[in-house]
Order: C-alpha cells, then sequence, then structure tokens
C-alpha cells in the first residue's frame, strides 16, 4: 500500500526496521529540547502529514523501550490518525517517571502502526443476544 506523506522534518521517512516489523518509528522534529517533568505531558510535533487511504488509520503508540527503561509513554495510546486528516502528526507524551526526561530534535519517540478498519452500521435494538459473559465487566473472565 502506498501512503503519501511530506516530510518537512529534516530526518529521513519513518522505515520499518526489520522485515516483520508491525511498526515505523517516528521521531521529534522541534525547534528546541522539550523536558517533561514527572507526570507532565506534552504534545511533541513530528514534521510529518500523511495521506492515509479510506478505511485506514495511523495509530501512535508508546515505544517499549522508553516506556519501560524511562517511564514515557503516549498518553492516549493508541492515537488516532484519521484518513481525512492532514495536519502535522503530533505524539501526546506523558512522563511517568519520577525523573525530568528531555527530549531532542530527531529522538525517536513513538511508533506508527497503519491498520485498516471496518466502519459499523448501527442497528438500535431492545434487547441483545445472550452469552456466557453476559454483563461480566473487567477481570470477570479470568476469575475462579
Amino acid at each position: 500500500m502506498k501512503v503519501r506523506i511530506i516530510n518537512k522534518s529534516g530526518h529521513s521517512l519513518p522505515q520499518y526496521e526489520t522485515k516483520a516489523s508491525a511498526g515505523v518509528d517516528i521521531r521529534a522534529s522541534i525547534p528546541q529540547a522539550v523536558t517533561l517533568k514527572p507526570l507532565e505531558r506534552g504534545i511533541i510535533k513530528t514534521g510529518l502529514f500523511l495521506e492515509l487511504p479510506i478505511g485506514y488509520e495511523a495509530q501512535i503508540r508508546p515505544r517499549s523501550g522508553l516506556a519501560a527503561k524511562k517511564g514515557i509513554t503516549v498518553l492516549n495510546a493508541p492515537g488516532t490518525i484519521d484518513a481525512d486528516y492532514r495536519g502535522e502528526v503530533g505524539v501526546i507524551l506523558v512522563n511517568l517517571s519520577n525523573e525530568d526526561f528531555t527530549i531532542r530534535d530527531g529522538d525517536r519517540i513513538a511508533q506508527m502502526v497503519i491498520s485498516k478498519h471496518e466502519r459499523a452500521d448501527w442497528a438500535e435494538a431492545e434487547e441483545l443476544t445472550e452469552t456466557s459473559r453476559g454483563s461480566g465487566g473487567f477481570g470477570s473472565t479470568g476469575v475462579k
């Protein structure tokens, strides 16, 4: 699938690091370093603008290394970039650690996965089909 992209970042285009990679790393494109204090969040620009085909979205996800080692994650993970959005891709990062974290231009800050999606045709109903789970909510399927 071809995805049209404008790259104003000054960095190379996102690329898949291995043949089996689901996502591409995306980099910060910022004029000066940004420091996130503990529990602080910020929108970090990437310099990337996408034109996705209808029926696809770009999902912005945390980088596992940043999350595990530094406590930095994508706040609304996964963030969704819709096919009709033409603005600059921004990443909402949050610092969940106890230490300041500095983001510099070119740092890999998140990963992006292109995913196909369906649109629901809603059919209003008075009742739903019964299942063995029923209305069991969070944690209900693993409780013995």
